[in-house]
């Protein structure tokens, strides 16, 4: 008797935890991640963490309701290109313990959350842990689809050595970037094969390398080509043989030419690219990452080389906008690339409106969403959530927003998230509601 009283009681609580699982959506007029117009107003049912049904006065039965009226209903957004572990300046980052790495990730894990990003690509971080603490409900943050470190050849976009540093050849490694996992060294294939399979060891849903010159490194003009043809090719063998993809962080097009012919799937950055490469990009299926406020917004703290670097680069960024419309290039990503600024980070929702300068609103909101979500969908087997992202449909995650304002007709709205962003959902969770 006392076995069936506890079983039944088990029951219950059971059947009421799904029952506290479910939230209809009342009344909302819902962007969809694709459709040019908001819809009519609509429910949205979510059962656990996915869509459960779309429609007119839907009958939810023991469903929280959340009255709508009036507001947006989007999917949440999706940041193609951010570094969550880097947002140290450059001092604090070679002179800091892992341990304050970790603390102000879990702070721009929750600043990007608070931003609407329910999901983010990791592009170069240790960021491993710090997703397995969101995932778990430790901490509040996006879901992480994790790049583990940037791997690049020595005297690379990952090589921040000085020239108080001895070669490598004499071990005993003192940068703490290295030591801490955040970037990695590579030279020859071999060396290239171990790293990217040690990120993937470590659950990587994608690999990143460097094919070219980076602004923040010190020892990499930004027209260099980094990386053999067969370097490269061993990471996209290794990637390919976990079921996934390589990222190239490249600028020119020498570096964009060499990574798209040994199979990498997605251009980081591009600034310099030409109408030609851009052509040649979209014949093989390659992706377009850019970014423009961190290429009009500096990041505190560059050097005079670097201010140099970043100038070069950003004198680009109008022109590569430009020649995705002649070349009719429309595998473009949303990312912001912040770095050692977290204050800018705090800002990264103008992103939206600098891109306006080239993208409609519908545009963009295509590219935050849907198109972001097709992007992550390279990741195939090794994507770490199941489910469709960054759209409203049956089936798909719950990672939701509720907008005041319609950001299809003015998307500067979306630069001031802590008023009109008035509720965020992520996974079938709120995370923020504003609206009770």
């Amino acid at each position: 008797m006392r076995f069936l009283s506890l079983f039944f009681i088990g029951l219950l609580a059971v059947q009421s935890a799904t029952a506290a699982e479910r939230i209809v959506f009342r009344n909302a007029q819902i962007f969809d991640g694709v459709s040019a117009k908001l819809s009519t107003p609509q429910d949205v049912l979510v059962e656990g963490n996915k869509i459960a049904a779309i429609g007119s006065k839907l009958s939810a039965e023991n469903a929280k309701e959340v009255d709508a009226t009036g507001l947006t209903l989007t999917p949440g957004f999706i940041d193609a290109h951010v570094h969550l572990m880097l947002q140290l300046t450059l001092l604090e980052s070679i002179t800091s313990d892992e341990f304050y790495y970790a603390y102000e990730a879990a702070r721009s894990a929750e600043t990007v959350l608070m931003n609407g990003f329910t999901t983010v690509r990791d592009m170069s971080g240790n960021a491993f842990s710090l997703k397995k603490a969101i995932d778990k409900g430790v901490i509040d943050g996006p879901r992480i689809f994790p790049s583990g470190p940037m791997i690049s050849q020595t005297s690379g976009h990952s090589d921040h050595r000085f020239d108080a540093h001895k070669t490598r050849m004499v071990g005993d490694e003192k940068n703490t970037l290295m030591q801490y996992d955040m970037v990695q060294i590579a030279d020859g294939r071999a060396e290239v094969l171990r790293a990217a399979r040690e990120a993937l060891r470590r659950r990587a849903s994608q690999v990143k390398i460097a094919a070219g010159g980076g602004v923040t490194s010190s020892s990499d003009p930004i027209d260099v080509v980094q990386f053999t043809t067969d370097e490269m090719k061993a990471a996209v063998e290794a990637a390919t043989d976990y079921g996934t993809y390589v990222a190239a962080h490249a600028y020119t097009d020498a570096s964009i030419k060499r990574a798209v012919a040994a199979g990498v799937k997605s251009i980081e950055h591009g600034n310099l690219a030409s109408t030609q490469t851009l052509r040649y990009m979209k014949r093989q299926g390659v992706w377009l990452s850019p970014q423009a406020i961190v290429f009009t917004e500096y990041p505190k703290g560059l050097s005079p080389p670097q201010l140099r670097k970043m100038d070069l680069v950003s004198e680009g960024l109008d022109r590569l906008f430009k020649n995705t419309r002649k070349a009719n290039f429309t595998n473009i990503a949303f990312g912001t690339d912040i770095v050692m600024d977290p204050k800018l980070l705090a800002g990264m929702n103008r992103e939206f409106l600098l891109r306006t300068k080239w993208f409609s609103p519908l545009e963009i909101m295509r590219q935050v969403t849907s198109g972001n979500g097709r992007f992550l969908a390279l990741s195939g087997k090794r994507a770490p959530y199941t489910g469709k992202l960054g759209v409203i449909e049956k089936g798909a995650l719950a990672d939701i927003l509720l907008i005041r304002g319609n950001p299809l007709e003015d998307i500067s709205i979306l630069t001031k998230p802590q008023v009109n962003i008035a509720l965020i959902m992520k996974d079938g969770k709120l995370v923020k509601n504003t609206l009770n």
